[in-house]
């Protein structure tokens, strides 16, 4: 039998209202994993659901219903909304809700999608603050079986070489397929890690705490993203499997 959820975040950004409309729309490689929607109340949501509400720059809702579950999570209804506000003198305020049913494993389940919405959301502002408008190329790997052990995501920042930095700090890491860069830790705690360069976000996922592998997302601005993609897949698949071996 399923239990009601609902996560709250609110929150004010400098970009304007259309601004995060697009980035919330059209622009999710950047920040999250590429989404589309059919631009009308009734549309296709991703091909997963559909869309309850459409009025740009204000307001998008969508939701998804599966008995089965959604793309694996003990999950049988899973609904967004965004509401976007102008602020006066500038920016936007948002007010972002997710809510449904889950099926199993309710508080598990809850403590990893709270915990990750702060991150994407997160990323999302630094999207708005460094990146808006720019399309990304998107990437997701996901790390060995050995990796989902509790406890293996300390070895990410080991490797990388972050010490006891602090968000904020600038530190110098060695990317696979890049070198050595300079890159801004914008988050850091026991689960997730995110560095931004001029070019690219890199997010780093320790979802051993809920059951699954270690995950990296690249966002990657640069004008010959798309013609590295599978390069890049492969050298941080590599080095995600050299890690756990």
């Amino acid at each position: 039998m399923g239990k009601e959820f609902e996560i709250v975040r609110e929150f004010e950004v400098g970009a304007s209202p259309e601004q995060v409309w697009d980035a919330i729309t059209t622009g999710t490689a950047g920040w999250l994993w590429p989404t589309e929607y059919e631009p009308r109340e009734g549309g296709s949501a991703s091909g997963l659901g559909i869309v309850t509400a459409w009025d740009p720059p204000h307001r998008l809702t969508s939701r998804v219903e599966d008995p089965d579950g959604i793309q694996g999570v003990p999950q049988t209804l899973n609904v967004l909304d965004n509401l976007i506000e102008p602020r006066e003198g500038g920016g936007a305020w948002v007010r972002y809700v997710h809510s449904g049913i889950f099926t199993a494993d309710w508080d598990d389940q809850y403590d990893g999608a709270n915990r990750h919405t702060d991150f994407y959301l997160h990323t999302l502002r630094q999207y708005l603050a460094h990146f808006t408008g720019r399309q990304a190329v998107h990437s997701d790997v996901q790390g060995p079986e050995a990796s989902m052990i509790r406890g293996s995501f300390e070895a990410v920042g080991r490797a990388l070489g972050l010490g006891g930095a602090a968000e904020g700090d600038t530190v110098k890491v060695d990317l696979p397929g890049t070198g050595p860069v300079d890159a801004v830790l914008d988050y850091r705690n026991e689960h997730f890690i995110g560095l931004r360069t001029g070019d690219a976000m890199y997010r780093f996922f320790g979802r051993d705490a809920w059951g699954g592998p270690v995950g990296i997302a690249l966002h990657r601005f640069g004008p010959d993203a798309s013609a590295s993609r599978e390069k890049a897949e492969e050298q941080w698949r590599t080095w995600l499997t050299g890690l756990y071996a």
